[in-house]
């Protein structure tokens, strides 16, 4: 019974453990993603294209390490052909010899002479076996190396396919760094040009200040001319004396009234001061 009660409580607590490790993994999931996006996307983006054209200045070695190998393949290609040419051109005249041979026995003469020397028909037949098993056997390292050389081409071929398809991809790649610089520079002067726009007051202060200079230069400009033009302007016109002596005698005539008018005047006042006398 102990022994049920102890297996009782040990998987409830791990399954209590389980349930609570559960929400806690998924929040330690969530919160590394968030930090980790957080902090890709804090990183400038002309460091992460300086740090992209370094990655395809890295593909450099092993670009070079494909190229060796694939000149390594190719000297070897035609080491295989030049072994395969040799050995077909053998081939070529030690079938010419064994047919000699073999008409030359069909004759059925008790001797044979090659070269100045003579051979007897056993000579003869024991030498065409021979010559017949090295055919064979070249014939066979022949096809051998025929084939090697086919596998050893069709790897190359191969070969050179990916090396182009990667200088292909690193040129591409080398396009697209530099399509994305220039979209990121106009970006930069996208952003620069609504920060001026958005912060313009102290441009907007100077103008009204250059409009309020010139507006004050316009008035002292217009005030000048307004003086010459009727204060300091020469009478270009010649006087006339056609009417001086009329304008003389009327002068004369109303100074001479005003003096008249004046002596009534004070006669009456004293004609009043003598009565009240």
């Amino acid at each position: 019974m102990l022994k049920k009660l102890v297996l009782a409580g040990t998987a409830a607590t791990l399954l209590s453990g389980l349930t609570i490790a559960t929400p806690i993994g998924s929040y330690a999931r969530c919160g590394w993603s968030y930090m980790t996006n957080s902090a890709s996307d804090a990183v400038p983006l002309e460091w992460e294209l300086n740090r992209a054209r370094q990655l395809i200045v890295d593909l450099k070695p092993e670009i070079q390490q494909n190229a060796r190998r694939i000149a390594q393949e190719k000297t070897e290609v035609v080491r295989l052909q030049r072994e395969l040419s040799t050995t077909d051109e053998r081939l070529t005249k030690a079938k010419t010899d064994i047919e000699r041979l073999t008409n030359d026995l069909r004759d059925e003469s008790s001797v044979y002479s090659y070269g100045g020397v003579t051979y007897t028909s056993a000579q003869v037949k024991s030498d065409l076996g021979n010559r017949f098993k090295r055919f064979q056997t070249r014939q066979q390292t022949s096809e051998k190396l025929r084939q090697m050389l086919a596998a050893r081409e069709a790897s190359l071929s191969a070969a050179s396919e990916r090396m182009d398809a990667m200088l292909d991809a690193k040129r591409q790649l080398e396009v697209e760094v530099e399509n994305l610089q220039a979209r990121l520079g106009a970006l930069r002067v996208a952003q620069t040009s609504t920060q001026l726009h958005l912060d313009d007051s102290a441009l907007s202060d100077t103008r009204r200040l250059l409009d309020d200079i010139a507006t004050r230069i316009d008035v002292e400009e217009e005030t000048m001319k307004v003086d010459v033009e009727y204060f300091g302007e020469i009478n270009l016109d010649e006087p006339s004396d056609e009417n001086l002596l009329d304008d003389v005698t009327a002068y004369m005539q109303k100074l001479d009234g005003g003096e008249d008018q004046a002596y009534v005047s004070i006669q009456l006042e004293e004609e009043s001061s003598n009565s009240s006398l």
